[in-house]
């Protein structure tokens, strides 16, 4: 019976209407510091404005305290700003880092409840997705305003897929297989984002529920044995108990540690998730490499998983 309450409460996630030229979009910095970053800043702004959209800057963009984008406070009023301002139809997040999870209960969703919008990022801002998907509501992980510092030749379908996912377009994904995937196919809405976010998540209200749905999650720059205790941390939760798929997207610049792991990432994730049936598709390109395709959290999807192909079909 439980389920059921829950399948009825998975159908009614809400989703922000999707954008339409002559839409705003504000820029904001809820995380880190953007030094000399304002050239990429300047190309957002041209990205946005050649789809017929018109950019906004948050005041602090530029400030700087320490590791951060200004202070909390300073961070925490243009993410409430924009999330207040009924004419902002997305908030595109300038870049991850670290810092989201400092503001996260300062901010106040009311005004964005009655009038959602799309909240766009990857990385740090997985720390948002998920307060905005506990609350019940689709964001957006896509690329983010220092993406831009790639050349847009190398990044092609990072953008193409950020605007179809912001307009309404229909994405579809078909990826590499692995010899790693574990077969199967189910249509569940899909959660997820970074490992070390969702990991640091535990045991707060912004820990995700992952009950009937697809989890998909990326990494960079952590150790094997780090991504092992992130991964039975999330174990030990529950976190996998009714989850019904993994999706697994870049893990990137893995580190090495003077005593080797002795078994390949994939493996690892195989192995921490051996007690489970469901299944488990690699090679997402999602996550901290330049080809990063957007993913609609809270979505629902089809996800078939074979050994020489996966697909990933959004529904409309």
């Amino acid at each position: 019976m439980a389920q059921d309450n829950h399948s009825k409460h998975i159908e009614t996630l809400i989703r922000p209407p999707y954008l339409q030229a002559g839409d705003t979009v504000a820029i904001v910095a809820p995380s880190g510091i953007l030094k000399n970053r304002n050239t990429e800043i300047e190309q957002a702004k041209a990205l946005l404005k050649s789809w017929g959209l018109y950019p906004v800057v948050g005041k602090h963009v530029f400030s700087q305290n320490n590791h951060f984008a200004g202070t909390d406070a300073e961070r925490c009023e243009d993410f409430q700003k924009a999330l207040d301002d009924p004419k902002i139809k997305a908030i595109w997040c300038a870049r991850g880092g670290y810092g989201a999870v400092r503001i996260l209960d300062k901010l106040d969703y009311t005004k964005f409840k009655n009038k959602p919008k799309w909240v766009i990022g990857y990385s740090d801002i997985t720390a948002l997705h998920n307060q905005i998907h506990t609350l019940g509501f689709e964001s957006l992980h896509a690329m983010m305003c220092t993406s831009m510092q790639d050349n847009t030749e190398s990044i092609k379908e990072t953008i193409s897929t950020f605007k179809d996912a912001l307009f309404g377009k229909p994405l579809n994904y078909t990826l590499e297989g692995s010899k790693y995937n574990k077969i199967g196919h189910v249509s569940a809405p899909i959660v997820g984002g970074n490992l070390s976010i969702l990991a640091s998540m535990l045991g707060s209200k912004t820990s995700i529920d992952t009950s009937g749905k697809i989890l998909f999650i990326e990494e960079i720059g952590e150790y094997e044995y780090t991504i092992d205790r992130m991964l039975q941390s999330l174990k030990r939760a529950g976190y996998f108990d009714h989850c019904v798929g993994v999706l697994v997207g870049d893990v990137s610049k893995v580190r090495k540690n003077t005593t080797l792991w002795g078994s390949s990432v994939q493996q690892l994730i195989l192995d921490v998730l051996a007690d489970y049936s469901f299944p488990i598709a690699f090679n997402m390109p999602a996550g901290h490499e330049k080809d990063n395709r957007a993913l609609i959290l809270g979505r629902m999807v089809d996800m078939s998983v074979n050994k020489n192909e996966s697909k990933i079909v959004f529904k409309p």
